[in-house]
């Protein structure tokens, strides 16, 4: 059951009492000491899994290294893990910030799409930080996880972001708040402050993610991570936020979404019911923004068909509002179809990414991407053959009102230079809890296991894995230990300002 929180912009005047503000009602719903059932807390550790598999794959990419860099120059002798170094400690907001880029390098984790787009995973890195530098064992980290997830999916839910060109780290800054102060057991007026400190300095233009898109798309979630730790400390000090941070006259719906005239409903669930969001969420197979799921399956599927790709004479993908307009054609980007495009780009284009997945017939965190993989010219003659368009079927199976109904693919029809045509669809990517081969705990090790690969040693995969798996009965010194140390060298960044000599 859920309760629905309508939220607006107050004028000052009208003196909206705090206890009905949202970011109090956030904090009552993290702090509340609701029952976590057994498949929620297996479904975080798939998480904590998965958030490792995929920042092993990304340990020395640049970004990770440059991060990893500006962490290292941050020691502290009771600080946090970083991932892929079993030896340093550092201060903890500076360990979510490097972890967060290394989960969120590859666009690889899980995702949570509703009114607005979601990667709930990167809240883990600055809970797992604070967790490690305040000594808490594996119950509390559980309890933050799920109370992240929770929130962060109300958020979604209720409030889209993307219309007004918001980046949707104004969502995950707040959730990693609430996690960490339910994971401390903060009072709920210093969660309150937490949270609209967070809010205040996390929201950011969605340029981030819009034409020539940066490594800064990896970073923005590590920063509301960093954020979101900072802000906590600075509330536990006893110090205060703008207020009221969502409903104010001059605040964030007033001025930077729909205005005061907008009334927004967020569902939250009622105190004391168990927390079950994260089961909600889903994550990926293939390396690539979560609205491609569906269709590189489907174009593996469809490619395997055709024998001679070079007869396509053009390819109409008819697809949600969403994904027609951030991936797509609708998105107006001319960089989506630019064979020099970054790898941030061309993992936000659905026409290089089902060009690339029916001519390959496979999906490759790295090779996929790879510059010479992108100009190959029979690939950028298929790439340019290809848009998509808006279909108001799949746009209301996108937002349907049941979780398990919602569809995320699109329809696809391939015409051949001689007239004929080949029609086929797909709702949810195979890998999706409504799909042909949903994830499970075997799944998500797989997935470890193969991107680990040649980095980890497997003893060290191991060893996390059982840490993992046990996490709900972690003591706080294994909780210190949740993190997988690299075989390899670790990348060094290049020199900024903060370099010793």
């Amino acid at each position: 059951m859920t309760v629905i929180h309508s939220v607006r912009a107050h004028r000052s005047s009208e003196g909206l009492c705090r206890t009905d503000q949202l970011a109090w009602k956030l904090a009552e719903v993290a702090l509340d000491p609701a029952p976590i059932g057994e498949d929620v807390a297996a479904m975080i550790a798939n998480r904590v899994i998965d958030n490792a598999a995929v920042s092993a794959a990304a340990l020395n990419a640049p970004s990770v290294a440059s991060a990893r860099a500006q962490a290292l120059a941050r020691p502290d002798p009771r600080g946090s893990r970083l991932f892929g170094s079993s030896l340093a400690r550092i201060a903890p907001e500076w360990a979510a910030w490097a972890n967060g880029v290394a989960v969120r390098h590859l666009d690889f984790h899980d995702t949570f799409l509703a009114e607005d787009y979601a990667h709930p995973g990167d809240t883990i890195p600055p809970l797992l930080a604070v967790a490690q530098r305040m000594g808490c064992d594996g119950a509390a980290l559980v309890r933050g996880i799920a109370a992240a997830y929770e929130i962060h999916v109300a958020l979604v839910k209720g409030i889209c972001l993307h219309a007004h060109r918001i980046d949707h780290i104004a969502h995950t800054g707040p959730a990693a708040a609430a996690g960490i102060g339910a994971m401390l057991g903060l009072d709920t007026p210093t969660l309150f402050q937490a949270i609209q400190q967070t809010l205040h300095v996390t929201t950011t233009t969605r340029q981030s993610r819009k034409g020539a898109i940066s490594s800064w798309k990896a970073y923005a979630p590590a920063f509301a991570g960093k954020m979101a730790v900072e802000a906590v400390d600075r509330a536990m000090r006893g110090e205060s936020a703008p207020e009221p941070a969502y409903e104010g006259e001059d605040g964030f719906i007033a001025w930077l979404l729909g205005g005061p005239s907008t009334i927004y409903d967020v569902p939250l669930p009622r105190l004391g019911d168990p927390r079950s969001a994260i089961l909600e969420t889903y994550t990926k197979e293939h390396a690539a923004e979560y609205q491609s799921q569906a269709l590189i399956d489907l174009a593996q599927r469809m490619g395997r068909a055709i024998p001679d790709l070079s007869r396509i004479a053009d390819i109409l993908i008819e697809t949600s509002h969403h994904t027609h307009n951030v991936i797509g054609s609708g998105a107006g980007d001319p960089q989506k179809r630019d064979p020099g495009a970054s790898r941030e780009t061309l993992d936000h284009s659905i026409l290089y990414i089902f060009a690339v997945a029916l001519e390959d017939g496979v999906w490759h965190h790295e090779k996929s991407y790879l510059p010479e993989r992108a100009s190959r010219p029979e690939t950028v003659a298929l790439w340019h053959k290809i848009r998509t368009v808006e279909h108001p079927n799949w746009t209301a199976a996108y937002h349907h009102a049941n979780p398990q109904q919602r569809r995320f693919g699109g329809r696809v029809t391939i015409r051949f230079d001689d007239g004929e045509t080949m029609t086929d669809e797909l709702g949810v990517a195979n890998a999706h809890p409504a799909g042909a081969r949903p994830f499970g705990r075997a799944e998500y090790i797989a997935k470890l296991r193969s991107l680990a690969e040649d980095r980890v040693a497997e003893p060290e995969q191991n060893r996390f894995l059982d840490l993992a798996e046990r996490l709900p009965t972690l003591s706080s010194a294994e909780v210190l230990s949740l993190n997988i140390g690299a075989t390899i060298p670790l990348a060094k960044g290049p020199r900024g300002l903060f370099d010793a000599d």
